[in-house]
């Protein structure tokens, strides 16, 4: 499939009006099959032409592949990033640095309360107590609402990284959200992922380099020995897996 970069190439000057479900849901069953085995860059394309600034793309600031490749397409993409007030120091460098230094319009979304209010509100140290209410409302709740103004959404999510993420589509629907989701990177793997930051000099979270293969929040999140499952130092002594966004 190609697609003329013309229309992303002119983003920030694109507008749609927002569709409806039945409509969002008709593009999904359509553009599904067709785009499967597509590049990641004509997957951000379809997505960019389709829904104009009504299209996003999220980032945990693990590295920035997707935004690199977002910004070559459509310079002035808009990046969501998620502020939980617990993340490493070292996430939020990342996040200035690609702010930076990539053509994008990061847009930092936090939760309606702050780590002490949520303290006096719940109790202290909720994410001990209660994890999956902690990420409810620090993570699922505040990306929600920041989603409203989009028909679409891109997010890095890979197959090869878990087992509950091998049937993710790279078009699906996104209930939870009632928004079309992307994932331009669902058939990559981690070969595939390294080497396109050493051939584009993406920049990366410090941490993976520090024994921290996937990075969540500082409390939450411990360093993985070699040859541990990559999300094994997330909610370690758990059996939580997943924050609820791709739940």
């Amino acid at each position: 499939m190609s697609l003329t970069t013309t229309a992303a190439r002119n983003f920030k000057g694109t507008t749609t009006h927002g569709r409806t479900e039945v409509e969002l849901r008709d593009l999904v069953s359509h553009a599904g099959a067709e785009l499967e085995l597509a590049p990641a860059e004509v997957i951000i394309e379809w997505a960019v032409a389709t829904f104009g600034e009504r299209f996003c793309i999220t980032s945990s600031m693990g590295d920035a592949v997707l935004a690199d490749l977002a910004a070559k397409v459509a310079p002035g993409i808009d990046v969501v990033f998620l502020d939980t007030g617990y993340h490493f120091a070292e996430t939020i460098g990342t996040r200035d640095a690609v702010e930076a230094t990539l053509p994008v319009h990061l847009v930092t979304v936090r939760p309606e309360q702050s780590v002490e209010e949520q303290d006096a509100t719940y109790g202290k140290d909720l994410f001990l107590r209660d994890p999956d209410l902690c990420c409810a409302l620090r993570k699922v709740a505040p990306l929600k609402n920041a989603l409203e103004e989009y028909d679409a959404w891109a997010t890095g999510l890979r197959r090869q990284e878990t087992h509950n993420r091998v049937i993710a589509p790279v078009i699906g629907w996104d209930d939870a959200k009632g928004k079309v989701k992307v994932s331009p990177l669902a058939r990559w793997t981690d070969d595939e992922v390294d080497r396109y930051i050493a051939e584009n000099g993406v920049l990366v979270n410090p941490l993976q380099y520090d024994g921290y293969p996937s990075i969540g929040c500082f409390p939450c999140t411990r360093r993985v020995a070699p040859g541990e499952d990559p999300r094994s130092g997330r909610w370690a002594g758990s059996s939580k897996t997943e924050c609820g966004i791709h739940a």
